[in-house]
């Protein structure tokens, strides 16, 4: 494919780096394989058997469900399947997208209306299809499919004439930006300057994102209360809003929001996998606090799109914490289940109430439809995504390594096709090779980011320098580029602590978050396989302080590394092992059946000294993560 990409045109603000079109990176090694495990599991197969995706669905003509969840599923689908090359997957986007696109109403209009059986029933809500539209730009790129273009400017028409008439409202209100993301995507390329006045006109009607998180006002658990400005996935999609908005505006406010929005979140409801609480709603600094799984594969969103905007490297950190943990702790090793609200500390995933701020008492059971079926038909676009913005285009005409995974990213640079692949084990090992493959010698800057959590990272060039790059910052290496060329990033990974709520530490080493190994007892509660319901149920200990030397956490702990394997997130497939010294806390027990709040540290214990063993967070299903730390 030709790896065209598309600067922002004027009058909107350059890009720190541009997004490639679906399809210029393909994932390999253990990341292809993750994509496998998930187009194997639920994503490849939901449509079979749960009805919100049949073909009954008000987005494929019929009379089922016709809101959000044909949408949120095609945007995961579309680019799983072209990741993938998965003829299979690739038919069953088709089979949505075509009809879509054939169907358009002769008003403009693109998919059915809102559907009547929604409260605050309205005859047009733009949100259900400004996720749609997401879907058809990841296809357009991907099959150059000359159909998707004129219908996204006859829906915008649609909009331009009718948007008084049928303002935003309800979640399209708060979740404006995504409208706007595929305005510009239009813009960029050929959309009439019409399209930026209509961006105007829905930034207007939508919530001020910016006042939000400059001005924050939402510093404590939210109590029972159901309200869409402290909802965890709103604020998980408005982080971006500002930086989206910025593009049009130039206006520092709303640039420095993105940063208040990080710092706040982090202060106020923060947990140590760079996600913050919402079981439903805002829910404060404990680790026992659950976090909805649409929140985590929307913050990655948000991510992959303000480190394209704005080009800082602290975002990718961030997106790379997020993806590495937060994401595939909430699903079972296969895929065949997911839960609603993860948590850092968590011990026992059953069916019970729980201090939730506004969940049901499945909301932390694995299965495929716990508490609510949005992130059932929203959670597929997590590892795509991923994948797809492991690399970005230069506004100097080169390439950008934004996060690190093993991938082959292929572009036009230079009148030249150019392909670099990406061999690492990352994020389990600390080494990453690239070489490239070239059919001539080839000039373009290389741009790669050195994460900041990183200690003495070197750079070894082909001809054989060693450059020794500034951490947190990104390193551009500009040459003529030969083919066999190959060049090695060593980005050194230590364990390290990090200070968190009642003095608790938590464990990490490079982007991974460590937890404690806890045996796993998994009990089918109901539903079918292979897509059942599952609780699990702790069959070892979890009550442990850690012996540390705080002076030198690094010597605190054994490293063990091994290959990594078909399922590095699974218990028994955990590539990297820490051994600590630990003792148990008898006091510290069940509270509704989570894990009680961490005891204030240092803590005293006079129970028998152990070795225990910590695992990724992604790889143990039931964890500690928070842990308090021993008198000694």
């Amino acid at each position: 494919m030709s790896a065209s990409f598309y600067p922002n045109r004027a009058p909107l603000a350059p890009l720190a780096f541009s997004l490639l079109p679906l399809g210029s990176v393909k994932p390999l090694g253990w990341l292809r394989r993750q994509l496998r495990i998930q187009a194997d599991g639920l994503s490849g197969h939901i449509d079979e058997f749960w009805p919100d995706l049949g073909l009954d669905s008000g987005w494929l003509g019929g009379s089922g469900e016709g809101w959000e969840r044909g949408p949120y599923y095609l945007d995961g689908l579309v680019p799983l399947a072209y990741l993938l090359d998965d003829e299979r997957l690739i038919a069953k986007a088709r089979t949505w997208l075509d009809w879509v696109l054939e169907n358009q109403h002769d008003s403009g209009w693109l998919g059915p209306r809102q559907d009547p059986r929604l409260a605050g029933h309205r005859d047009y809500d733009p949100w259900p299809v400004s996720v749609m539209l997401k879907a058809l730009t990841q296809h357009q790129e991907a099959s150059d499919d000359p159909r998707a273009m004129p219908a996204m400017t006859r829906f915008f028409a649609f909009l331009r004439d009718h948007l008084d008439e049928y303002p935003l409202f309800s979640w399209g209100q708060f979740r404006w930006a995504d409208l706007v993301l595929s305005i510009f995507w239009l813009f960029n390329r050929g959309g009439e300057p019409w399209l930026l006045d209509l961006a105007w006109h829905i930034r207007d009607q939508g919530y001020d994102w910016t006042d939000h998180f400059s001005h924050f006002r939402f510093p404590a658990k939210t109590l029972d209360k159901f309200d869409l400005t402290t909802h965890v996935v709103n604020n998980a999609m408005g982080i971006k809003a500002p930086g989206v908005w910025f593009q049009a505006s130039y206006d520092e406010a709303d640039r420095h929001a993105v940063y208040d929005a990080l710092a706040n979140l982090d202060r106020y409801h923060g947990q140590v996998t760079g996600v913050f609480t919402g079981d439903e709603h805002l829910a404060g600094l404990e680790p026992y606090q659950g976090t909805e799984l649409c929140a985590v594969v929307e913050y990655m969103f948000s991510l992959e799109n303000l480190v394209s905007i704005l080009g800082d490297p602290a975002f990718a950190d961030r997106l790379e914490r997020i993806a590495y943990n937060a994401l595939p702790a909430t699903f079972s090793p296969d895929m065949w289940a997911h839960q609603y609200d993860q948590q850092a500390n968590q011990v026992l995933c059953s069916i019970a109430k729980r201090d939730w701020t506004y969940n049901f008492d499945d909301s932390n059971i694995f299965g495929l439809e716990p508490n609510f079926g949005c992130c059932t038909a929203n959670m597929h676009q997590g590892w795509p995504k991923l994948a797809a913005s492991l690399w970005m285009r230069t506004p100097s005409g080169g390439l950008a390594a934004i996060a690190y995974g093993p991938s082959r990213v292929t572009a036009e640079l230079g009148g030249s096709t150019v392909s670099i692949v990406e061999e690492t084990g990352y994020p389990f090992g600390d080494m990453v090779r690239l070489r490239f493959e070239l059919n001539e010698a080839t000039s373009f800057p290389l741009t790669l980011r050195i994460p900041g959590w990183c200690e003495g990272p070197e750079l070894v060039l082909p001809d054989g320098r060693t450059l020794s790059p500034v951490c947190g910052e990104f390193e551009t290496v500009e040459r003529s580029w030969r083919p066999g060329d190959s060049l090695s990033l060593r980005l050194p990974m230590r364990p390290r602590l990090e200070r968190r709520h009642r003095g608790a530490v938590a464990v990490t080493r490079g982007p991974l978050v460590f937890s404690l190994r806890i045996g796993e007892d998994w009990r089918q509660v109901r539903g079918e396989l292979p897509h059942a319901d599952w609780e699990v149920h702790p069959t070892t200990p979890w009550n442990y302080g850690l012996l540390l030397d705080p002076a030198r956490p690094a010597q605190s702990f054994g490293v063990t590394a091994r290959p990594v394997g078909e399922h590095p997130f699974s218990q028994e497939g955990a590539p990297i092992e820490l051994r600590v010294a630990a003792r148990q806390l008898p006091e510290w027990g069940l509270v509704r059946k989570s894990a009680g709040p961490v005891p204030e540290s240092p803590v005293g214990s006079g129970e028998p000294l152990e070795e225990v063993t910590l695992i990724p967070y992604g790889s143990a299903k039931l964890r500690i993560t928070e842990f308090p730390v021993l008198q000694e």
